[in-house]
This record gives structure tokens, sequence and C-alpha cells, in this order.
């Protein structure tokens, strides 16, 4: 299974050298991002910093919407039918772009031809969490209980095709077991049950539980991606628990309607990883477990097309089933 969820990541590892900016009077009004999940949430963090020194550098406002919903289809949605003007922006998921094609029957957008792909921004891990009262301290325990209890134990996530989502179905596919799906929001709208105990488990995204294992609050098993995290060393890899090609990691990239003219696209590119190169800024998102790739426009929709093809195939050997 290697090349889910965040396979093509090690394309963007390496930041790429902002290009020279386009000649374009854009902005000369305000601009809107729009995120598909709730604030707090990583793409929600990582857009608003953005919209700051975007703003700063356009003198014009920048402002993020919360458009949440679907695991952030509604956003992506609305941006595909939006003005080809560069006005309205979203901060778009692999979830959405390549996952969702192959889980919705009627997504209400086409990823290849409704947008205009302008760099991809950051992947950042999930973390396995359980609150401390369930009674298992280890994954084997927590397949063990699984087993013992059929469709008893709940996982949260935030949307069908969401990273979170996936990691869940691989791990109930992997460990033969029947774990039943609970849908979100957003992480942030997950924590109040998870902490509270009315679910059993989550992969949540390190940026928003992270802290709350530190300090005992969740308990932490191991990290959703291929590599151990930065900001959380300490914790192994999937990989590492037994589950070999365990990979279903978010990442987001930043796109316009399709028909943006290229000198605008080219402008925010460049303005997008002029922000991400700065020492202060990159460093913040790394505490979080925020890591910046990087990518052109064309590298990034060359990465949309070949990772739709891999989830299509992921999907159906896993057997997850397709969404009216």
């Amino acid at each position: 299974m290697r090349g889910t969820c965040a396979g093509l990541a090690a394309l963007g590892l390496m930041l790429t050298a902002a290009p020279a900016p386009a000649q374009t009077s854009y902005p000369t009004q305000t601009v809107h991002i729009l995120v598909g999940f709730t604030a707090g949430t990583a793409p929600d963090i990582v857009a608003r910093v953005l919209a700051e020194r975007f703003a700063a550098s356009w003198g014009q406002p920048v402002v993020v919407e919360n458009v949440t919903g679907v695991n952030g289809n509604l956003a992506c949605g609305r941006v595909g039918r939006s003005p080809p003007d560069g006005y309205v922006l979203v901060m778009c998921s692999n979830g959405s772009l390549t996952v969702g094609p192959s889980l919705y029957v009627k997504l209400g957008f086409d990823p290849a031809k409704d947008f205009a792909p302008i760099r991809r921004v950051f992947v950042a891990s999930n973390i396995l969490v359980v609150p401390p009262d369930v009674p298992v301290k280890s994954i084997p325990e927590l397949v063990a209980l699984a087993k013992a209890k059929p469709g008893q134990l709940t996982y949260a996530h935030t949307g069908i095709g969401s990273s979170q989502h996936i990691a869940a179905e691989l791990f109930k596919y992997m460990t033969q077991t029947d774990i039943r799906g609970v849908a979100y929001r957003g992480t942030t709208a997950v924590l109040p049950d998870l902490l509270a105990g009315r679910l059993t488990m989550s992969f949540s995204n390190i940026s928003n539980v992270l802290p709350l294992v530190r300090e005992g609050k969740l308990r932490g098993f191991a990290v959703s991606s291929r590599k151990r995290s930065g900001a959380a060393p300490e914790l192994p890899t999937m990989i590492e628990m037994g589950y070999p090609d365990f990979e279903a990691v978010p990442w987001f990239g930043l796109l316009a309607p399709a028909g943006t003219p290229a000198a605008i696209i080219d402008k925010i590119q460049a303005e997008t990883t002029r922000v991400l190169t700065i020492p202060a800024v990159h460093d913040h998102l790394a505490k979080l477990g925020i890591d910046v790739i990087g990518s052109t426009p064309a590298e990034f929709s060359t990465a949309i097309t070949t990772e739709t093809a891999q989830m299509a195939k992921l999907i159906k050997a896993a057997g997850i089933q397709r969404i009216q």
C-alpha cells in the first residue's frame, strides 16, 4: 500500500525556490481563502499564517473563511465554481482532491478540471490516540479489545475520505476488526467527546492532540506517517508497530478556480513560498507537527493525477464503500 494518502509528499519535502513574481496589479481588493475545516485545525492555522503575511505584503485584506462540511468538499466545491480572478482561493486536502473521486459518487466538483493548482503547502501526521479510561495501553491490547467487542468500539473521523477516516479503515482492514466510525466537522470538534471518553479511539491530527498526549489527557500509540514526526520523535510509526506500508497522512495545497490567469497563479505561488521559507514561520509550524512542503503549479497538478490513481487502488483493496 505504498503511496497512500501522502505517498507523494516526498516530492515536496525540499522547499522549492520562489520564481520571479509575475507582473500583475493583483490584488486590488479583498482576497478570501476558504478552509473546509474548523478554526484551530492545521489547515486553518496555516491559512491564517499565510493570510496575515499576504495582507502585509500586498496591502489588501486577506480573509480566511471556515466553510465546514463533507471533509472539506463544500469549501473546495465553492471555489471550483468561483470566478477565475484569484480573489477566492482554497486550502484543499488530498482527502478532497485525490481520495474523494474514488469515494463519492457525486463529489460536486472535478479535481482535475475545476482548479488551478498553486502550490502544495504542508503535510501533518495523525496520531492514534485513545482516552485514558479505555483499558488498553498498547496497540495489541486495542486490537484484542476490538476483537472481543465487535461493532462496539468507535473511532472518530473528520469526514468520509479524510486521512483520519482512511487511517482508521486501514487499521480495521489490517487487524480484521469491526469498529464503528463517527463523523465530525473537524479535529477540534472531536476532542470534547474524545476527552470525555465517549469515543474509543481516533487518528487525530498531531497539531491538535500532541499537547493533550504530552499532558496525559490522551494516550498516544503511534503516528500514521512513514517516518516519525520531528515534533514527536518518541512516538513510533504504525509501520514500526508491525503494520507494513501503513500511511495515512493529510497534505494540503492552495488552489484557485480553473482559468485563473497564470500571472496571478505565479504571484500567489511566489508569495506563498516566500512566507513559508521565513525561518520564524517555518519553525513555528514545525513545532506544531506541520511540515512545510513545496511544489510548482505543474508539480502539484501531476501529484493530484498520480495520487488519485493510487488511492483508487487502495480504496478498492481495502473494501472501503463509496458514498452516494
